[in-house]
């Protein structure tokens, strides 16, 4: 090598030793990424496809904002470094969702995995991220089968483990003398099928008995003949698990059949207000009972992100619409990732996972609490309380009802 060589060799190492010390950032020879790449489904088809694609927009919406403001803020790095997100299309099948997650993990080598909507599609994601060793960011897919002290590769972030969900359903039961007998219709997948087993282990030994209690596939869209079963069972409350196409058919059903129950549940009216109002219309969800979720429940008092009425805002001024449930659970899951990479020490994945347990029951966003199991990574600090809709004016209301601390008034019962 010539001696000019060498001079300009020791130029260019000088050069960028006083880049790192005048801006404090690393040269790129260090190892830092250009970007962090993220990776997740979508359903644009099936029975899916409206909850998977909102979903989608709430944690599009979040990449949009993190990278207006340079990128999320990376504390392995110590700098901002934009994010990018690659998603593929499963079209709410199960099958091509396990070929698409392994290619996000193995072709697009992808830091971080979340989930597609729900208990079906997340179902073939655990083992997949599990056997890759890759922690799986799992928005909405809720179903109790996934939570185990033998997996440490999975954090539920926006919805609480479905075996809980039915724990404020059975105190409220419980707490309501005239209700004896209660009928369960349920579909049975990880997500419902779980749910089930809840409500009934805590019924269990009380006065209210389940005189009725009977599963159905998940792609059943007649509940007819199902309803004239339930009807001779007799019940004083009838409780319908299922996803928002079996509440529609379900709903559509009960209308058309003319019967009339003392109380009727059901879990999307609660998630997707907007859909099953616009599906089964106002007079058909009137007085029916539901699990309340943002923006039905509005968190205001947060210390991480924007509160909702902030964050309704925001969205409306971006994409002209109302945000539903699942925008806000797409958009909650970022700013778990966004949490995540600000205090993880590294990007390696069981690091990530040890953060999230040093913030969990201390983020408190838009969604309520962020608390997990540290065991399981089973989400339990976002609660979901009973609630039914009154008419109210041209519209409805959601009346809080269940537990005391949260009511705003009392049930109507019966129905009217």
């Amino acid at each position: 090598m010539s001696l000019s060589s060498v001079s300009r060799l020791w130029l260019f190492a000088g050069a960028v030793l006083l880049m790192t010390l005048v801006t404090g950032i690393p040269s790129r020879a260090a190892g830092i990424p250009g970007e962090i790449r993220i990776g997740t489904l979508y359903a644009d088809s099936g029975p899916f496809a409206t909850s998977s694609k909102s979903q989608l927009q709430g944690l599009k919406f979040w990449v949009d904002e993190v990278n207006r403001a340079g990128g999320a803020y990376v504390r392995a790095y110590h700098r901002r470094i934009p994010v990018k997100l690659i998603t593929y299309n499963d079209r709410s099948s199960t099958t091509t969702a396990a070929t698409l997650y392994n290619q996000l993990i193995t072709q697009d080598h992808v830091n971080i995995l979340a989930a597609d909507f729900g208990s079906v599609l997340t179902s073939v994601a655990v083992p997949i991220a599990q056997e890759h060793r890759m922690l799986l960011f799992d928005q909405t897919g809720t179903g109790a089968t996934f939570f185990s002290t033998k997996n440490p590769y999975i954090v539920l972030t926006s919805l609480p483990s479905s075996a809980e969900w039915p724990y404020s359903l059975a105190d409220f039961l419980k707490s309501q003398p005239q209700i004896t007998r209660a009928a369960l219709l349920y579909a049975t997948n990880d997500f419902t099928g779980s749910q089930a087993q809840t409500l009934r282990q805590r019924l269990h030994g009380s006065h209210v008995k389940l005189v009725f209690d009977h599963g159905v596939p998940t792609s059943t869209s007649s509940y007819a003949l199902l309803l004239h079963n339930v009807q001779a069972a007799r019940p004083q409350a009838l409780i319908e698990f299922g996803y928002p196409n079996n509440d529609i058919a379900f709903l559509h059903d009960l209308q058309a059949s003319g019967m009339k129950f003392n109380m009727v549940f059901t879990i999307f009216p609660g998630q997707l207000f907007a859909l099953m109002e616009s599906s089964v219309g106002p007079k058909t969800l009137a007085y029916t009972y539901t699990y309340p979720t943002p923006p039905l429940l509005v968190y205001n008092r947060v210390n991480y992100g924007p509160g909702l009425d902030n964050f309704r805002r925001a969205f409306r001024s971006a994409g002209g619409k109302e945000p539903n449930f699942l925008n806000i659970a797409g958009y909650n899951t970022g700013l778990v990732i966004q949490k995540t990479l600000a205090t993880a020490a590294s990007l390696q994945q069981l690091a990530m996972r040890r953060s999230i347990v040093s913030f969990s029951g201390k983020l408190h966003t838009l969604n309520g609490t962020f608390r997990i199991d540290p065991a399981t990574g089973a989400q339990t600090g976002e609660t979901l309380p009973v609630g039914q809709f009154i008419p109210a004016g041209k519209g409805l209301a959601v009346r809080m009802l269940y537990p005391p601390e949260v009511a705003t008034g009392r049930p109507v019962y019966p129905a009217q």
